[in-house]
């Protein structure tokens, strides 16, 4: 009965829908080219030629289309295709007059017949998303993947987490070029806004992955690479608004190849919302900027961005008792006047300006041999404003204050934090192919980092001896991170591929100065790390291949990690062994993959409860904890024009041995102490067992799709004592997305795009934060929720020329 079901939906899809395949040769010596990128235009629909070769396009409407094909070193191919029935084709590409931009990031990038779990994303995939959300929110539909929003929109403050980790433990890069902050080892994207209308493609890497720049990828990496030549001249405007005041205006043009080889790309970029939670605005500005040289054996690039984000200070969350009562409530600012009327400050607001210089050079010393060398400066500074009410004299390191017979010892003030940092550094590689059967690859990096951490009070009611240009802290972090690496795939036979990538990274980090509560941190740490990973994969057929991979991944302390801890328990070092198990099935009209990882940790850093001397809590090693699971994706072809893809991970994320530290007061709210409660195996926080994700898409026309996209989240515990009390509730979100273009003859495109969100809304809160303590013998805590808004829409317009 499932055979005959199966078989009728086959002969359905293929009688409803063509495919293309075929075969991409060099047409010197005929010689297979796998890895090759080919793109049916105007269709959103794209593959990667395999080891032979050959590639396989599903689910296409007759019709007349553009297939354009891409291959490093060869010259793109545009051809004319009357799609009618199945075709097949033979594409043999000629050596390019003009050195491709692959070149610089197929260094940190998984490869055909890699043993590595990864996702490869399009410019295409993204435009008809692209309408105003944060990166993170444009790439939510990968396996593994949660995403969160302070403002309850996906604009402004965001967050990803992959596999349950978050971007302090993900490895980012742009064109190679690592974007983690070196202290904190985060990527905040509110940083770059609208950075996805200047990528070309984004590869995401689950696990440690192959070997890469800057910080450790702990879980998984994401690699951008940005806007790549386009030939002909091109210009097009993006306008798109929707709930919220949300609005979003992008101009990009190009001036394509120009004589002497040379071409220049822009983008400019303006973002407004008012965000869900009250007062959670974010304006977000940003520009893109390049021109190159594009020989044929030698590319040289200068890359220049920037963004500059205002936003008001959402991330305290919503208090627990106010869900229910007013979910958008937002704490951050908050005062009494002197009538004991609540006030809220108007310019809580965090300010940011970061700024990337980057200068790319590749050359093609001889054929299957290329260098790849690049520069970079990266510039950030900026600052959060604050309100603070009676505020104590003493924590700003200011004397009291006599006013005749009285002594104040507090104020009300506004204080700015700020950050100014630098980060100068390169990257280089050498790839090296033999034939199809050999590749080696060497690369690395290294930087000099210098970030200056310090407070300004630029208003107080009662200022003792401070003025506006009095720092009452300043620290100071220097960080120098050098790695180098090598990466060898070689197929014994057509159907087995060892592979093995050897990185060593040093790292040493120096902190000096005063932190924000006046201790003094003079600290020098070191690291030597060593990072193998090897794996081979079989190829049954060309249709089934299979792969395994072991991995060793090794991440240092971050800033706060240092700061929090007292000098008596410096934190050391975490260790990640990474087993990776998949399995890939590719039909024309079903693909399906499945990936069984165990991610084991020695010493990973967890919250358990334990404070510092003054009082802050701290993350400390725990000796074991793991992760094991399965990542399972496929694609279908149900019936005439509808399309299914699903994601789902299924998944155990624990610690060993657990105990947790509680803070103990008594009835007069004076500390005594901290009690702890052993409580063995627990659940790492905010590591959902299920991760579902579905999209069906139905094309009823040329040119227009529809599609309903579901997502499932399973249970988040927000600590790590597997406290259901202390949860986030599994939630089942879905959204509408339509978008249809059409072709005049006077403009190469108008495109319209319309993204409804949380279409159902459905309550749900998508991240949080708890603070237990037990007062007088009795349990309390404080807490903020972070929930996300109710049924809300973007719509937008693409006019390209």
């Amino acid at each position: 009965m499932a055979v005959c079901l199966a078989a009728c939906l086959t002969g359905l899809a293929c009688h409803a829908q063509v495919r293309l395949g075929g075969t991409i040769t060099g047409i010197q010596d005929g010689s297979y080219l796998p890895g090759a990128n080919l793109i049916l235009e105007k269709t959103g629909k794209n593959a990667v030629s395999d080891e032979n070769g050959s590639f396989l396009i599903q689910n296409i409407h007759p019709g007349t289309y553009t297939l354009r094909v891409s291959f490093m070193g060869y010259a793109t191919v545009k051809m004319m295709l009357v799609l009618q029935r199945d075709t097949d084709v033979l594409i043999r590409m000629e050596p390019s007059a003009i050195l491709g931009e692959e070149v610089n990031v197929t260094a940190t990038r998984a490869q055909v017949k890699y043993p590595v779990a990864y996702t490869d994303i399009t410019a295409s995939q993204l435009q008809p998303m692209n309408l105003g959300k944060d990166m993170p929110y444009l790439i939510q539909n990968t396996p593994s993947t949660v995403v969160t929003s302070d403002a309850g929109t996906g604009i402004g403050y965001t967050g990803i987490n992959i596999r349950g980790t978050d971007l302090t433990r993900i490895n980012v890069t742009i064109n190679g070029i690592p974007l983690n902050d070196p202290e904190s080892q985060g990527v905040w994207f509110v940083d770059l806004p609208d950075i996805a209308s200047s990528s070309d493609n984004i590869q995401i890497q689950r696990g440690v992955g192959t070997s890469t720049n800057g910080a450790g990828a702990f879980g998984a990496s994401i690699n951008i690479q940005t806007t790549k030549l386009n030939p002909d001249p091109y210009g097009e405007l993006d306008v798109s608004g929707g709930s919220y005041n949300t609005i979003k205006s992008t101009l990009r043009f190009g001036t394509g190849l120009l004589p002497d080889h040379l071409s220049f790309d822009g983008r400019f970029s303006y973002l407004h919302s008012d965000g869900y939670i009250d007062r959670a605005f974010s304006n977000l500005s940003s520009w893109y900027l390049s021109g190159g040289y594009y020989g044929r054996k030698t590319t040289f690039r200068l890359i220049l961005f920037s963004g500059t984000e205002k936003t008001y200070q959402a991330w305290g969350g919503v208090p627990k008792d106010s869900l229910e009562t007013n979910r958008r409530f937002n704490p951050m600012g908050m005062y009494y006047d002197q009538n004991g009327q609540v006030q809220y400050y108007n310019n809580q607001t965090d300010n940011y300006v970061q700024t990337h210089f980057q200068a790319i050079f590749s050359q093609q010393l001889m054929k299957g041999w290329d260098l790849n060398l690049a520069a970079y400066y990266t510039k950030g500074s900026g600052y959060y404003e604050s309100y603070e009410q009676n505020a104590p004299l003493s924590g700003y390191g200011l004397p009291d204050v006599i006013m005749g017979g009285d002594t104040v010892t507090t104020t009300n003030l506004v204080n700015r934090k700020w950050l100014d940092n630098d980060m100068y550094g390169f990257t280089f590689s050498s790839n090296y192919k033999h034939d199809e059967k050999f590749n080696l690859i060497l690369g690395g990096a290294g930087y000099l980092y210098s970030g200056d951490s310090y407070g300004k009070v630029i208003w107080a009611q009662f200022a003792s001896t401070s003025n506006n240009s009095w720092n009452w802290y300043d620290g100071k972090g220097i960080k120098k991170d050098f790695d180098v690496f090598g990466k060898i795939n070689y197929t014994l036979w057509k159907m087995l591929t060892l592979f093995a990538d050897l990185q060593y990274r040093y790292v040493n980090y120096k902190l000096s100065g005063t932190l924000e509560d006046l201790r003094t941190l003079d600290q020098v740490h070191t690291f030597n790390f060593f990072n193998p990973k090897l794996g081979l994969s079989f190829a049954f057929n060309n249709h089934h291949q299979a792969y395994f991979s072991f991995a060793v991944g090794n991440r240092e302390p971050s800033r706060d990690n240092y700061k929090d801890a007292d000098t008596n328990r410096i934190p050391s070092p975490e260790r990640l062994y990474d087993y990776e198990l998949g399995y890939t099935a590719k039909y024309k009209w079903f693909t399906a993959n499945a990936n069984v990882f165990y991610m084991n940790y020695s010493n990973q850093l967890v919250l358990t409860g334990q404070i510092n001397s003054v009082g802050e809590a701290i993350m400390v090693n725990v000796p074991h904890s793991y992760r094991i699971g399965i990542e399972i994706s496929a694609g279908m072809d149900i019936i005439k024009q509808l399309h299914l893809d699903l994601a789902a991970t299924i998944s155990r994320n624990k610690i060993r041995d657990f105990t947790q530290y509680i803070d103990e007061y008594d009835t007069a709210g004076n500390f005594k102490g901290q009690q702890s409660t052993y409580l063995g195996k627990t659940d790492l926080s905010f590591s959902p067992d299920i991760v579902l994700n579905g999209t069906l898409t139905y094309k009823p026309i040329k040119n227009l799709a529809v599609s309903w996209n579901s997502r499932y989240i399973g249970r988040q515990y927000i600590d790590n004592t597997s406290n259901r009390e202390r949860s986030l509730n599994d939630y089942f979100v879905n959204g509408l997305g339509a978008s249809y273009s059409v072709h005049p003859r006077w403009m190469k495109e108008i495109a319209f795009n319309l993204t409804v969100n949380n279409i159902l809304s459905a309550k749900y809160e998508s991240n949080a934060w708890v603070y237990p303590y037990l007062q007088g013998g009795t349990y309390y805590e404080s807490n903020g929720y972070f929930p996300q808004a109710p049924v809300n829409y973007l719509l937008g317009v693409s006019l390209k020329i």
